[in-house]
Formats: structure tokens, C-alpha cells, sequence
């Protein structure tokens, strides 16, 4: 062997290729299959961020994908470490969040005698990631890692997964370096068909009534200059969800957002930009039944549309919108001052709702309306906070009020719609922004699936401000129940509990809020503590979400 390649264990190995594709920090919850990992990882100066539950490791490198778009990285143990993560893997792959999953595994000289923690992961992960396998040897490490990197980030980006054998992972093997070319850039390809986009531009130079209707795609596809710019040039109403939102300014005079079922219902045009028409936009019902939709993505969708489609733009995002830009050209006379009517009759309809909202925002009950939180948070909150919702109703009316201003400041489950992912989001946001503010918004309900995290928050000195809505209900269900049945089971917690406590006792500076006047003092010393910090704030119970449906 040349004495110019460097043998090193698997773990090493593991830990050089992610170094050399940019990742500077695993989550992981301690486990024996996982040292040889461990080790590399101190080796080559990667952090390590232990948790209390595989399941907030894994939320957590989802998280850090979500906020920096690059590939998060967590390590979870053998058999229950990796089914604990599964739920985080599923939200990832409907969020189609890149991150890679390391898991360990039993040794492969025992395989099928009954080690401890043996089973085959790679069934009930595959239909979930983008990429899985074991590594079958000490030498084709590096690849392998690399592979699931590239896969994680390619086309509609996502999960991956590489377990490794106990004996495969200690063992050693010569460094020749073939895991270290940098990963793909997608969003800097080509665009859409040049023939589908010149159709496409025919249709928006002729509409009157056209909007956008964006979402997660769009951030992933790195597509929000692009899309400001066709906005913009042509006076095209936006609205925003998911990942998405933020990257058309919430001040911008056509960002908008409490008029969206009048934009759609009412639209001649739909440019429908990296989000499905699921259960979000009706099943495509939300858009007029005469509008003519394109759908524009980097890769097609994984089903069908629930409705026909006019034009169908896939590719990368920045070249797929420049292009239509450009093919549009100057829109008639006539057409531009329907669009600018049309604008400005959803600007005003905007306004009215806002200023509906104002009475809930400020609303003096104890215990207080949940809207009232947000009256004052949205006074303290800079610009480019990030904001985390892990919850029901009380997130359902942060999304509805809170504004983002860039991208990557809103961060919830996303259609998978998992509880207790909200301390991984928040943990790896502060991690990766330690300049910025993070806050964490959690119903008392979602507090009980993760709480526990509030140690991993003070152990790791993480500056994450949780606000929890404490009605003592679980209003997403208790409410529609209720309604549909005039009664509810299942659906109640215990009044005015004391989370406030359970967070001193972890560490945590906490505060109980029982009245709207100790509300701001509270969130101002929260914000100012330096360290993690609880706002056990106790909401009104009657207070329900409007909502059209649950379930659909």
C-alpha cells in the first residue's frame, strides 16, 4: 500500500466525507453502534449535538436542512433508534427536506443470530427516502455516503439513509479521498422546456386576473429572486405557504395573504409554483373552475393532478421563471390596468381583514385569546427571526397572522403535519443562526411529545424562546368533535398545567402568564435571559381555530 493513503476505521471514514461536502454538525442520541461514528466525528471537527429522543435528532437534521437548505445529518443507534426517527423521516419526505439519515446496525458476521438490536431497516425506510442502503464493506464508505448526499439534494430533494454494520463500521480501510467531490447545485440547471414556457407566457400575457400560488418547491428550488422579478414585471398578485413564505417580503405590495380564497376562487390564471394542489388548495377546487393552471416544479409531481392543467413547467427554478419573464414581454394596455384593478381590489379586501383582526390582537380576556400572543410578538420580533410552530390550533393562527419577511423564517411540519417536531426545528435553527432569534411556538398538547427537549436546549446553551399556548384541551380535535357530535372524548389535558416548572426544573428561565398584562414582560425577559427560555402563557379553551375542515 502507498505510504501516501491513510488507513482509517469506517467511523473516520463516515466523518470525512461529511466534512468534505460542507456538514459541520450530527444530531444523535447516544448508542454503542454509533462510537466508531462518535470518534470520527471529534476527529475531524464535527459538533456533535446530543438529544433526549432519536425522534428530536432526527426533527432536528430535517431542521437544519429546512433553515439553511443544505443537507442536515443525524445518527441514530441500531433497531429502535432508527424507528424512533421514522416519523421525521416521513415529514422530510413530504417536505422533501434533504437530510441524511446514519444509522447503526447490527454486525453483519452475525446477521440473522440475534444480535442485540438486530433488524433490517431498509424495508420500512425505502418507501421513504430517497436513497438507502447498508454499506457492505469498510472501503465503499466514502461512496456510499457521498451517493446518499447526492441523491438527498438531486431533483425533488429529500431523505437518505446508509446504515452500518457494527464490524464494517470498526474496521479499517485505506482513505483514498473518493468521497470528496462537491455536491450538485440543481437550482443552477436548465429550465423547463423552451416550448412549454413560450405556451405558458401566451397564457399569462393575455390574463387579467393572474396570481401565484407558491410553496416549499419554490424555497427548495432556490427560485424567489426569479419569482420576485416575473412578479413584479408583470403586477401579479403572490401568496405564499409553507417553506415559501418569506420570499416575497410581507410588506411587498403584492405579497398577500388573507385574501387568498378570493385571489384563487376568482383567478383567471394560476401559476402554482412548487406546491401540490392536496388538501391545501382543495384539491386544485380552491382555483376557479374556468382558471387555467400552470403547474411549474423542478421534477414533476409524485401524483397526478387532482385537475387538468394548462402548462406544465419542470426544471430549475431560477431558469424556468427567467425564461417565462422573458417570453412573456410587454403585456397590453388594456391588460395591465385589469391586473392593476385586480391588485388593488384584493389590496383593499387585504386591509379589511387585517383591521378584523386587530379586536383579537389585542383582546383584554383572561385566560387570554391565543391572537393575543401574537399582538405582541409581532412587536418584538426582527425582521429575519425564525419562527417554529409545533402545533394545532394555536400555530394554525400563527400562520395565519404572523408575516415572514425572507426565506427560511417560517418553519412548521408541513402537510405530514407531525407534533413534536418543533424543539429539533428550533434547536438546529438556533445552531445554524446563532445571531438570530428563534422562537418556538407549541400547543400544550405538541409541548407533551418532545418537552423533555427543553434539557437538550439548557445542556447545549441554545437560545430558543418557547411560547406555549396552554388551554388544557386538545383544541384540533376537542372543537370540530364537539360540533359534529355535540359531545368530545379524548380531546382534554389538565387545566393550567405548570410547564413553566417542568422548564425551570430543566434549566430553563420560565415564566407563567395568566393575564394579557403579564404577556409582554414576559416575552421581553424571554428574549433577553440569553439562554432557552419558556412562556407558559394560559389561553381561553373556547376559543376555536375557523376552519373549513380537519382532515381534507
Amino acid at each position: 500500500m502507498s505510504a501516501s493513503v491513510e488507513e482509517v476505521h469506517g467511523g473516520r471514514l463516515v466523518a470525512r466525507t461529511l466534512r468534505a461536502h460542507g456538514v459541520s454538525t450530527v444530531f444523535t442520541l447516544s448508542g454503542g453502534h454509533l462510537f466508531s461514528i462518535y470518534d470520527g466525528c471529534r476527529s475531524e471537527g464535527i459538533k456533535l449535538v446530543d438529544v433526549r429522543h432519536e425522534q428530536t435528532a432526527a426533527f432536528a437534521a430535517e431542521g437544519w436542512a429546512k433553515v439553511t437548505r443544505s443537507p442536515g445529518v443525524c445518527a441514530l443507534t441500531a433497531g429502535p433508534g432508527v424507528t424512533n426517527g421514522m416519523s421525521a423521516i416521513a415529514s422530510a419526505s413530504q417536505n422533501d427536506s434533504p437530510m441524511l439519515v446514519l444509522g447503526g446496525r447490527a454486525p453483519a458476521w452475525r446477521w440473522g443470530q440475534g444480535s442485540l438490536q438486530e433488524i433490517d431497516h431498509l424495508p420500512f425506510v425505502s418507501p421513504l427516502t430517497r436513497f438507502a442502503a447498508t454499506a457492505g464493506s469498510t472501503a465503499a464508505i466514502p461512496g456510499l455516503v457521498r451517493d446518499a448526499l447526492v441523491s438527498a439534494v438531486s431533483g425533488r430533494s429529500g431523505p437518505a439513509f446508509v446504515d452500518f454494520p457494527l464490524d464494517v463500521v470498526f474496521s479499517l480501510a485505506a482513505d483514498d479521498g473518493a468521497g470528496a467531490a462537491a455536491l450538485p447545485s440543481p437550482w443552477l440547471g436548465p429550465g423547463a422546456d423552451a416550448a412549454a414556457v413560450e405556451r405558458a407566457a401566451t397564457l399569462l400575457a393575455r390574463a387579467e386576473r393572474p396570481v401565484i400560488m407558491a410553496g416549499t418547491g419554490l424555497y427548495w428550488g432556490r427560485g424567489e429572486v426569479s419569482l420576485c422579478e416575473l412578479a413584479r414585471a408583470h403586477g401579479i398578485p403572490v401568496f405564499l405557504n409553507g417553506l415559501a413564505r418569506g420570499c416575497l417580503p410581507a410588506d411587498d405590495p403584492l405579497a398577500f395573504s388573507r385574501t387568498r380564497g378570493q385571489a384563487l376562487g376568482s383567478c383567471d390564471l394560476a401559476l402554482v409554483i412548487g406546491v401540490p394542489m392536496d388538501f391545501r388548495l382543495g384539491f386544485g377546487d380552491a382555483i376557479a373552475a374556468d382558471a387555467s393552471v400552470i403547474a411549474i416544479d423542478v421534477a414533476p409531481p409524485p401524483r397526478p393532478h387532482p385537475r387538468p392543467v394548462a402548462g406544465e413547467l419542470y426544471g430549475a427554478l431560477p431558469a424556468t421563471l427567467s425564461g417565462l419573464f422573458s417570453a412573456c414581454g410587454p403585456v397590453g394596455v388594456d391588460v395591465c390596468r385589469d391586473r392593476a384593478a385586480w391588485v388593488a381590489s384584493l389590496r383593499v379586501a387585504e386591509h379589511e381583514r387585517r383591521a378584523d383582526e386587530a379586536a383579537s390582537l389585542a383582546d383584554p380576556r383572561a385566560p387570554l385569546h391565543p391572537m393575543r400572543i401574537y399582538g405582541e410578538l409581532a412587536q418584538l420580533l426582527d425582521r429575519d427571526a425564525i419562527v417554529v410552530g409545533d402545533g394545532g390550533d394555536f400555530v394554525s393562527f400563527a400562520g395565519r397572522v404572523l408575516d415572514s419577511f425572507a426565506p427560511g423564517c417560517w418553519v412548521d411540519p408541513g402537510p405530514y403535519g407531525c407534533l413534536g417536531s418543533g424543539p429539533g426545528y428550533a434547536l438546529a435553527a438556533q445552531l445554524a443562526f446563532p445571531e438570530r432569534q428563534v422562537v418556538l411556538l407549541v400547543g400544550d398538547g405538541a409541548f407533551g411529545f418532545a418537552g423533555m427537549e427543553l434539557d437538550t436546549l439548557a445542556r447545549h446553551g441554545v437560545a430558543v424562546v418557547m411560547v406555549i399556548a396552554n388551554n388544557g384541551i386538545w383544541a384540533l380535535e376537542k372543537h370540530p368533535m364537539e360540533m359534529l357530535y355535540g359531545y368530545s372524548v379524548v380531546a382534554d389535558l389538565r387545566p393550567e398545567t405548570r410547564y413553566d416548572l417542568v422548564a425551570s426544573a430543566l434549566g430553563c428561565d420560565a415564566s407563567l402568564v395568566s393575564s394579557p398584562g403579564e404577556l409582554r414582560p414576559a416575552l421581553e425577559r424571554a428574549f433577553a435571559c440569553g439562554g432557552p427560555a419558556v412562556v407558559n402563557v394560559l389561553t381561553d379553551p373556547a376559543v376555536a381555530y375557523p376552519r373549513r375542515s380537519n382532515l381534507a
